[in-house]
């Protein structure tokens, strides 16, 4: 076995990964540098090229691809193996990368995160916020959190909200201005936020339902986000109707700082859901990570008086 060639693997993959000499440096915490050294290192040992270069983009090569994809299981295998064995003795440890929606951060991840680090100390949890779907395997995630609907039937999901509605919301100020809207049909003459759908840059259309029927909404207004967050920022602000998942306004509604609109066309969606393959489950860190999850749904349902659904596992 060739040493050398076995410990810049890992380096490999990353350039891979991150499409680039420079990101997958900074990942790694290395120099560019040193990466360019450590692909030309294996790219002499096995005698041909594993990336294609120009100015502007690094891609792999036939023989790059190949290279990735026998070496990139084995090496995560290993990693897993490493962390159920130094579990064993002491506490689960190590590097545990979540892709989520920006949302799933306040509904469901920031809750989780702080109780680990009270808990897990020696487990880093890496959380890459993504509009879209990626491949978690291939990206090198140990999970991913959305909506329940968009994952894969193939992956195991545990549930770490209930069911929530996605409703329309806006302040005291506009509705004073403008009105509310009686219909859906009305949304065409109001101003509505926009959501720019980063990795297809069309905008979203509203999801709702009126008179027993589906119903799809083009909008359009003043303002475009391709954040939640922010959508709730202008809201507030006065500058139009803003389309949200409730819990995320739940308590400036609440507080009287928004009101919901047309409340009758509110969808209800299925909730989040972290999502991994199935042989990811016996990692430690993950299974801290799941275990800290349910035990904060079960206290929350608690305090709610609302029945506990437990895991779903598909």
């Amino acid at each position: 076995m060739d040493r050398d060639l076995l410990s810049h693997l890992p380096v490999i993959i990353a350039v891979a990964r991150r499409g680039g000499f420079a990101l997958a440096a900074a990942e790694l915490g290395m120099s560019p540098s040193a990466v360019s050294h450590a692909v030309r290192l294996v790219e002499e040992r096995i005698g041909q090229p594993l990336f294609a270069r120009t100015t502007r983009s690094v891609s792999l090569t036939e023989a790059g691809k190949a290279l990735v994809e026998t070496a990139a299981p084995a090496l995560q295998d290993i990693a897993e193996r490493m962390d159920r064995i130094r579990s064993v003795k002491g506490r689960p440890s190590g590097l545990l990368r979540i892709n989520a929606s920006n949302i799933a951060m306040p509904l469901a991840v920031t809750p989780v995160v702080a109780a680990m680090a009270e808990r897990y100390p020696d487990i880093t949890v890496e959380i890459f916020a993504d509009q879209g779907l990626v491949d978690i395997v291939g990206e090198g995630f140990d999970g991913g959190i959305r909506l329940g609907e968009m994952i894969a039937q193939d992956m195991v999901a545990i549930r770490l909200t209930q069911p929530f509605k996605a409703v329309i919301v806006a302040s005291p100020a506009y509705i004073g201005r403008h009105g509310r809207p009686r219909s859906v049909a009305d949304l065409a003459n109001h101003n509505c936020i926009g959501y720019r759908l980063v990795r297809s840059g069309a905008l979203y259309r509203w999801d709702l339902t009126w008179d027993g029927k589906d119903v799809v909404m083009e909008t359009s207004g003043t303002a475009i986000v391709t954040d939640s967050l922010a959508a709730i920022d202008l809201a507030l602000a006065g500058v139009g109707l803003a389309y949200m998942f409730e819990p995320l306004a739940r308590a400036d509604l609440a507080a009287g700082r928004l009101v919901q609109v047309l409340p009758q066309s509110a969808i209800e969606e299925p909730g989040l859901f972290l999502y991994f393959p199935r042989r990811a489950a016996m990692a430690p860190k993950l299974r801290a990570f799941i275990d800290t999850a349910n035990e904060i749904g079960r206290a929350s349902q608690r305090m709610s008086g609302r029945k506990n659904t437990g895991e779903m596992d598909r």
